[in-house]
């Protein structure tokens, strides 16, 4: 346990920083809406001059901008990519960081197995996540509540939040995989960065391409997509399936690869 609040303490500024980063995409996106309704100007004649390639690409086609939820729908975009960027940078770092730092010989000397040290910090890095959903769902549902004018928006944040969650916690156990396995420790946080833009830029390209319909299944950032988890009924339960099997690959391969890791103290 002390370990864990070891972790918990290293990286508390550090989740301040996002968690305070989230509060601002938030407040700012809605203060958006806010000003475009304010204004008088038409949502329709806006969304009407923009490229079809960029409201795709954006995801503003599907929603109603002229309510607070189509426009958090378009907003979740953004506030999805802050999130897997804080999971996947910390599972890469929390695994990596006793080499990068020079403190492994100090962790290792202590009497706990690799099993419990690599299970610890993955509760730790968990934990963390759930720290950032839970300032980003009561965010959402304040600002969103202050500005909905008696629309129905709690079921539709939530969902959109849980679906948030699954991916953080998906992109949590890729970064902790690359973190275990990369050989060279200072630069698991860059491939890990690197896979997850990969799987970014292929939900864009499925999004400009009918063709690329069946790689939707390869990039995370297509299953939970807010106007499917909105307006298509929730959360798919296959694609709830295929995630939780992958976070479980993930995990698997991070505990067998910190296993066999040569560490460099």
């Amino acid at each position: 346990m002390n370990l864990f609040w070891r972790e918990m303490k290293a990286h508390r500024k550090s989740l301040m920083t996002w968690c305070i980063g989230m509060i601002l995409l938030i407040a700012s996106g809605m203060g958006k809406y806010a000003g475009f309704s304010s204004s008088g100007q038409s949502m329709d004649e806006l969304m009407g001059a923009m490229p079809a390639s960029l409201k795709t690409i954006t995801g503003m086609g599907s929603f109603d901008l002229s309510l607070a939820t189509g426009f958090y729908g378009v907003l979740f975009l953004y506030m999805v990519l802050l999130a897997t960027v804080h999971a996947v940078l910390l599972g890469a770092t929390i695994i990596s960081k006793e080499e990068r730092d020079k403190t492994a010989e100090f962790l290792f000397v202590k009497p706990v197995s690799r099993t419990k040290v690599i299970v610890t910090k993955m509760l730790a890095a968990l934990t963390n996540v759930l720290v950032l959903t839970l300032v980003s769902a009561v965010t959402s549902l304040f600002m969103v509540g202050y500005y909905s004018d008696g629309e129905p928006y709690i079921e539709n944040v939530l969902v959109t939040i849980f679906g948030m969650l699954i991916l953080q916690i998906l992109f949590l156990g890729i970064g902790t995989m690359v973190g275990a396995g990369y050989k060279k420790s200072g630069k698991a946080a860059t491939l890990s960065s690197a896979i997850l833009l990969l799987a970014f830029l292929l939900s864009v390209a499925v999004d400009l391409s009918d063709a690329l319909d069946g790689v939707k299944y390869i990039t995370p950032f297509k299953y939970f997509e807010a106007d499917q988890v909105m307006y298509g009924g929730g959360l798919d339960p296959v694609l709830v399936g295929v995630s939780v099997v992958l976070v479980a690959i993930t995990a698997a391969l991070t505990l067998l690869f910190y296993r066999r890791r040569d560490l460099h103290v």
